[in-house]
């Protein structure tokens, strides 16, 4: 399919596909989708699982213009998700990390010197949010409990549905495109971080907070669900043998997930890194220096003997908490 600039999309969804087709839900009905494809477009990951309520959710984001809120753990793939579901309506998406260094200027625009027929004039750089908010694009704020006070004041003003934007450097006030749609990830849900597991979360203004339409709560997948997203990202342990390896490391994850709740360690395996430690046994082939190396090392040291533990548990394999690897240097 050729791609075309995103200036040159229709003001609005011009096809429809089908929600069963498409992501895999039990629904005969369609969502709104654009024709053609734009650089700004996610490319597909055709082995992607959806969760049918957070997709659902994200598709009434697009299809009625709600402002929605995805929350969970790392690495449940909250980004993704939206990123996936925008990759099958075509519609062009911008995600922007709101860290530490992300100001109010880079959000706005700036003034800035530029060469024009050989003279240095001033001109004005208008910044990510008033560029996505005239045109059909979805812009994902990730880590959207991380922004700093400065940057979540300027988002307030777009959060309602006709919400306009001011431009008082400019002295514009802009109407939002018809097909302008806006999410936000979080790892905490505004209050704070009381787990120590995600530094530099703050607690969210509540007045902002509500004007969020859709707050979904994303989790991991089910085992199964996650064995074949692990599969589709390792193809070649793809056999009988690898798959009872994969399911191993997805219980050994379970494991530590379950114990995070608990309170017995601090550190849980994602998914992501259920697939870095599959990627590590094909580089070493060891799957015990290849999970030292993938998850066990990073732990704190007083917990790695429970993790050890967790391990057993799921592979019946026993591994020191201070695994150095197979290989010996030659005598």
């Amino acid at each position: 399919m050729a791609e075309i600039s995103i200036d040159e999309l229709p003001q609005a969804p011009d096809a429809e596909v089908s929600i069963r087709d498409a992501f895999q839900i039990d629904l005969d009905a369609t969502a709104p989708a654009f024709s053609q494809r734009t650089p700004h477009v996610p490319m597909i990951d055709p082995g992607y699982r959806f969760d049918p309520a957070t997709t659902m959710t994200i598709l009434s984001g697009f299809a009625d213009n709600r402002r929605v809120v995805i929350q969970g753990r790392h690495g449940t793939g909250k980004s993704t998700h939206i990123e996936q579901v925008a990759a099958r309506l075509n519609w062009p998406l911008i995600r922007l990390n709101l860290d530490s260094h992300i100001s109010r200027i880079d959000l706005i625009g700036k003034d800035a010197i530029v060469l024009r027929d050989g003279k240095q004039v001033t001109e004005y750089r208008e910044g990510i949010l008033p560029w996505a908010y005239q045109r059909p694009v979805a812009l994902v704020f990730d880590e959207y409990d991380a922004g700093r006070p400065d940057v979540m004041f300027v988002i307030q003003r777009v959060l309602e549905a006709e919400g306009r934007l001011t431009i008082l450097d400019q002295n514009k006030v802009l109407l939002p495109h018809r097909s302008f749609r806006l999410f936000a990830t979080a790892n905490t849900i505004g209050l704070g971080d009381a787990s120590g597991l995600y530094h530099g979360t703050q607690q969210l203004n509540q007045a902002q907070l509500d004007r969020w339409n859709i707050v979904a709560r994303l989790d991991y997948l089910s085992e199964d669900e996650e064995v074949e997203v692990v599969l589709s990202k390792v193809p070649w342990m793809a056999t009988e043998e690898g798959r009872r390896t994969v399911v191993q490391m997805v219980r050994t994850a379970e494991q530590t997930r379950t114990g995070f709740q608990a309170g017995d360690v601090s550190t849980l395996m994602s998914p992501r890194t259920v697939i870095a430690w599959a990627d590590n046994y094909r580089v070493f082939r060891d799957l015990d220096y290849a999970f030292a190396t993938a998850f066990l090392n990073r732990c704190d040291e007083a917990e790695r003997p429970i993790v050890a533990e967790y391990y057993q548990r799921a592979t019946g394999r026993t591994i020191e908490p201070d695994v150095k690897g197979p290989w010996r240097r030659v005598e």
